[in-house]
């Protein structure tokens, strides 16, 4: 109980600080305090801050730091434990950036510790090229995941280490290039078992500090102004006494894309009437018209500017004896970090055919073909920062083996007719090879948010399943060798591998590795490490396969309600071991590891309501002939 009182008086204090600290300044300084891009109050000793910092997979767009594999690879690991030891590493190194940073005076943008991850959302139909931010297509996977990562962002000390933000509430999946407009119809069943799942879990599980909203509309309501989002779901019913902070440019949306306000002062005031109190952009300068107009009153200003400055001081921005204060620079990539890194590199590679040809012994000659395998690129993924020491596929195969390493490029990643990769190099070094490494993928350039990617057609999103024709031309002709080929997919979504999983020895999915990802996809390719990713998606053979990708109905999409048959369901995943399961009833399994190798071995435990739902997994460690109980009781 003493624990419990004074967590309640620090709290406490907090508020009251906050709420004294707010008293003393004008209607103008409050007004500027709830935009992300805060302005100094010098005569009252605030500092200027921002408040948009990006934390994904590491300290983004910052600088050097460790950048771990990408959301959706880390998904794969189906280790929550190990999430939470990666959001704790990442954590160390936004204090320690923070506590350089405010020697200047000031926080300019991705410098503060207000971390604007994890992103939640459902990945519901593969074409969404944001869908590799996530955890996956199950609300599950991603509220255990979630809330292993907004705890180890977090802390638990008296102070908070950092702020993690849930987003983007809610139902927000694509299309990218109409997000700003569109209305996503979704059924009350569909809203709360699927898309508004995983919010809540965090919520209850890990108290986020903060949630930020969605530019896209919610039957008919704009998601960052939603009365019924923010106001009866979140706060009321969910107990949410967080901040919200709005999408970038979002509540300009109201106005200029979705129609429902007539101007910005409109916009701003429905916005910060529902709760939404952090403006990403410059909308809420609006603010003091919306008040002369009677649109939104003074008290909830305040109200609005005290929330804010209640999280300052819990994350220690204004006391000395803060915990964190003395976080060194020397963090960032120490030793213990690039091996947490590597750790959920090697655990977020998916071994999906293994026709006993892996691992190979390392003594080959191998060929390592393909656009993918020396791209630094598609080791980051997106919002990530840069690592000062990398490991593409290429580099770690060669670090690892013995035998005789040839490598072609053989083509460009997406490009037919580049001139300066001779494609007949890579026909070359597959005949005169033992084994071909074909590495060959998507990077984020092809899918991704909208405004970030080449594919200025789709936005960001994919057309369709396939990889690049470019690819598939270099995929036949090095087939046509008829050399053992183990294919690499490097992507951050499902694509179509049909053909592989039929024409080749080996099939991996290595999603966005990470910075260690060339030395983890090494590891398990010469049996260093045996495999023990499974997917966090199904992966399907063609889009004809599922509903329009504006239809937010979940019918037919995912593992719970795909009636078609997958190419790889979701949970699927080899190891080099023989692992049997016997469910000695609903909640007990017996695990054994039959095989001759050491494995890490994820434990999925699903219900049938009636569709198929994970509701359970653990991941453990077998020994060659060892046997383990493992219980879902709580």
């Amino acid at each position: 109980m003493r624990t419990l009182f004074r967590e309640v008086n620090i709290m406490e204090d907090f508020k009251e600080r906050a709420k004294e600290l707010v008293s003393k300044m004008t209607l103008a300084e409050k007004i500027a305090q709830m935009q992300h891009d805060a302005p100094a109050i010098e005569r009252l000793g605030i500092p200027a801050y921002n408040w948009w910092n990006e934390a994904l997979h590491g300290v983004a767009r910052s600088g050097t730091a460790t950048v771990f594999p990408q959301a959706i690879a880390m998904a794969a690991s189906f280790n929550e434990d190990l999430m939470y030891k990666v959001a704790e590493d990442i954590s160390n190194e936004v204090r320690a950036k923070y506590n350089g940073y405010k020697s200047f005076g000031s926080t300019k943008i991705y410098q503060g510790l207000t971390c604007w991850a994890p992103n939640i959302n459902i990945f519901r139909d593969p074409r969404w090229g944001r869908g590799h931010e996530t955890y996956g297509e199950d609300p599950y996977l991603a509220g255990v995941l979630g809330t292993a990562f907004v705890k180890g962002m977090q802390g638990d000390g008296k102070y908070r280490k950092t702020d993690a933000t849930l987003k983007h509430f809610a139902v927000h999946s694509g299309p990218e290039g109409i997000r700003h407009s569109f209305n996503s119809v979704v059924s009350e069943k569909d809203l709360r078992e699927t898309y508004l799942w995983a919010f809540k879990y965090c919520i209850d599980n890990a108290e986020p500090a903060a949630v930020m909203g969605a530019y896209n509309r919610l039957n008919g309501e704009p998601c960052c102004g939603s009365k019924t989002l923010l106001q009866d779901i979140l706060c009321d019913e969910w107990g949410f006494d967080g901040y919200i902070v709005s999408d970038c440019g979002a509540v300009c949306d109201f106005h200029t894309h979705h129609r429902v306000t007539e101007d910005a002062a409109e916009s701003a005031a429905l916005a910060v009437n529902n709760g939404c109190i952090m403006n990403c952009g410059a909308e809420y300068a609006y603010l003091i018209a919306a008040i002369a107009r009677g649109l939104v009153s003074e008290e909830t200003i305040t109200k609005a500017v005290e929330k804010l400055f209640e999280a300052r001081y819990r994350l220690g921005m204004f006391d000395d004896d803060c915990e964190y204060n003395d976080i060194p620079i020397d963090v960032i990539e120490c030793k213990e970090h690039m091996e947490t890194n590597l750790k959920m590199a090697q655990e977020s590679v998916v071994l999906l055919k293994n026709d006993g040809i892996l691992p190979l012994k390392g003594t080959e000659h191998i060929a390592v073909i393909g656009p993918n395998a020396d791209d630094v690129s598609v080791l980051l993924g997106n919002y990530n920062g840069t690592p000062s020491r990398y490991s593409t596929i290429l580099k770690g195969i060669q670090d690892k083996a013995s035998g005789h390493i040839t490598y072609a490029k053989g083509c460009d990643i997406s490009n037919l007719n580049s001139p300066h990769i001779p494609f007949e190099e890579a026909i070359i070094a597959a005949r005169n090879a033992d084994v071909v490494i074909l590495c060959m993928g998507l990077n984020t350039l092809l899918e991704g948010e909208a405004g970030d990617a080449y594919n200025a057609d789709y936005s960001g999103d994919k057309r369709d399943l396939e990889l690049p024709p470019c690819q598939m031309r270099l995929y036949d002709a090095v087939i046509a060798q008829g050399k053992p080929t183990v294919f690499f997919n490097v992507t951050g979504s499902c694509t179509n591998l049909s053909r592989q999983d039929k024409e080749c020895n080996a099939v991996l999915q290595v999603f966005y590795p990470g910075a260690m990802g060339g030395e983890a996809a090494a590891d398990i390719l010469f049996g260093n490490v045996s495999p023990s990713g499974r997917l966090p998606v199904t992966f399907y053979e063609s889009i004809d396969d599922l509903p329009p990708f504006e239809d937010y109905s979940m019918e037919n999409r995912t593992y719970k309600f795909f009636k078609g048959k997958p190419v790889y369901e979701f949970g699927y995943g080899l190891t080099y071991s023989n692992i049997t399961e016997n469910w000695i009833d609903d909640k007990t399994v017996e695990i054994e590891n039959k095989g001759y190798i050491d494995t890490a071995y994820s434990v999925l435990r699903y219900e049938y309501i009636p569709h198929k739902n994970l509701c359970g997994f653990k991941k453990i460690f077998l020994k060659a002939g060892e046997k383990k109980n493992i219980s879902f009781y709580k």
